[in-house]
């Protein structure tokens, strides 16, 4: 898979939120790791710091999350979500929560499916492995565009050798938890998340797909004034 062109990898990346329990092989862990690390990124500073949760850690920290969800207890990002989406924004969003219930067979009015899926997210998908994505406290938002191309980088990666992913705004929600479990000071922050592994492709949510909108709705060319 690993000589898949950037187009064909480009068309194939998606969200994936359902996988099988398989290791993937640390050659090819190695591999796809090695390939995302070549992000651009501003004055070459690398910004990006990944913390993956496996095997036994990964299922503690997938139950503490579904325990805090569950008893709704307050999350604490390092970095608070603006989802107050209008307009275009909030017609795609629509659209694509439209696409995910229907797979699902989630209805509108239908509020303990919806609270299921939101818990699908603290189960990781059942992904064997989740990613913790961030960079150190001392940066802002123009560093944080380095971390999302490495991201870029590493989701395409994935799909060259036959790995899929999820990444996910969730996974921010309980950074203090991520940061005790890897040991580390507060100086790191973090960002999202990412799912990931071999896809599950009998998991109806795997057959969503959305659509993106035609160039001309985003990019403007000008010639001259």
């Amino acid at each position: 898979m690993a000589d898949m062109t950037l187009h064909d990898a480009i068309h194939q990346r998606r969200s994936v939120r359902g996988y099988l329990p398989d290791a993937i092989p640390d050659d090819v862990l190695t591999r796809i790791f090695e390939l995302a690390q070549l992000a651009p990124s501003n004055c070459n500073v690398q910004p990006w710091k990944v913390f993956v949760a496996t095997g036994e850690l990964r299922d503690q920290l997938s139950a503490e999350m579904q325990r805090r969800v569950i008893a709704r207890e307050p999350v604490e990002p390092d970095y608070e979500y603006r989802g107050d989406f209008a307009g275009e924004y909030r017609k795609r969003q629509v659209e694509c929560a439209v696409a995910l219930y229907s797979q699902m067979g989630i209805e509108r009015n239908d509020r303990e499916g919806r609270e299921r899926a939101v818990l699908r997210n603290f189960e990781f998908f059942d992904a064997p492995y989740m990613a913790f994505i961030g960079m150190d406290k001392a940066f802002g938002t123009t560093v944080a565009l380095d971390v999302g191309m490495y991201a870029q980088n590493l989701m395409l990666a994935m799909v060259a050798n036959g790995v899929h992913s999820c990444p996910m705004g969730t996974m921010r929600n309980y950074p203090a938890l991520v940061r005790e479990a890897f040991g580390l000071g507060d100086e790191t922050r973090i960002l999202f998340g990412l799912a990931f592994g071999y896809e599950d492709s009998s998991v109806a949510a795997n057959r969503t797909r959305t659509t993106r909108d035609p160039v001309s709705a985003s990019v403007f060319m000008k010639s001259s004034r």
